[in-house]
């Protein structure tokens, strides 16, 4: 009942942000450019790009060509080799590690400055549901995310991680209270014996939340179908009244 009321008293608090947002969209746009230019200005990517002279989002245009991850990639070794201010100032906090299918892995650096969005971002995803449809059994259960391994390496003196991996180590506590599967279990290496591990954790509990990407997830499903004599999610689940997934449509 607290953690219900408290999800429909600050999702109230974020309609009343998200209606500001859609109403000044244009200028916190706007807000948010001028901001990422001033502050990267002296790093080495804004001092390659003329920065100093970017007035608009013309003159960005003009300065900033699209490119590829290959295009960036000499910015991102100068980073692993120790550098800083090069794409944002300072250090990053990590690298994001990507198994693309364009150019094979790829390190993406996540900062101190980006982090939060990360966080606020899903919570902004949960707070708009509460807000839409006024139902909140989702936090009455327990709640799965189907993601990569916590346990982070690292590239030179950053470390790296898959995202889902990373963001783990930054959510809050009245989610991490409730959620599954374990970190031991997440930690496995083997994705076959780790899904397996998650059925193992998860069958028999009142799973209500449910979020990773769909082929993950797809794969956690037809795990518990054969580990559950072809029960369906509906049948073993009957609170599940939520799925967040993204990085695939």
């Amino acid at each position: 009942m607290l953690y219900s009321a408290g999800a429909k008293f600050l999702s109230a608090i974020m309609r009343r942000r998200f209606k500001r947002w859609y109403k000044e969209a244009d200028k916190l746009q706007e807000r948010t450019f001028r901001e990422l230019i001033d502050t990267a200005r002296n790093t080495a990517f804004g001092k390659d790009h003329h920065f100093d002279e970017i007035t608009d989002y013309a003159s960005f245009r003009k300065r900033v060509p699209v490119r590829d991850y290959e295009g960036l990639q000499h910015y991102v070794d100068r980073i692993v080799g120790g550098e800083d201010n090069v794409l944002w100032p300072g250090r990053p906090l990590y690298f994001s590690k990507t198994s693309g299918t364009t150019s094979g892995a790829k390190y993406i650096p996540i900062t101190k400055a980006s982090m939060p969005h990360h966080i606020n971002g899903a919570r902004h995803a949960l707070l708009m549901y509460v807000w839409k449809t006024g139902k909140t059994d989702f936090l009455k259960g327990r709640m799965i995310f189907v993601s990569g391994s916590p346990e982070l390496d690292r590239t030179g003196d950053v470390l790296t991680g898959r995202l889902s991996g990373i963001v783990h180590h930054h959510i809050p506590g009245y989610i991490s209270r409730r959620r599954l599967p374990s970190f031991d279990t997440n930690c496995i290496p083997d994705w076959d014996e780790k899904l397996n591990a998650i059925v193992g954790e998860t069958m028999n509990e009142n799973m209500t939340l449910i979020s990773g990407i769909p082929p993950w997830v797809e794969m956690y499903f037809e795990k518990l179908l054969e580990h559950s004599g072809r029960k369906t999610v509906a049948e073993l689940f009957h609170g599940f009244s939520l799925f967040v997934y993204g990085g695939v449509n």
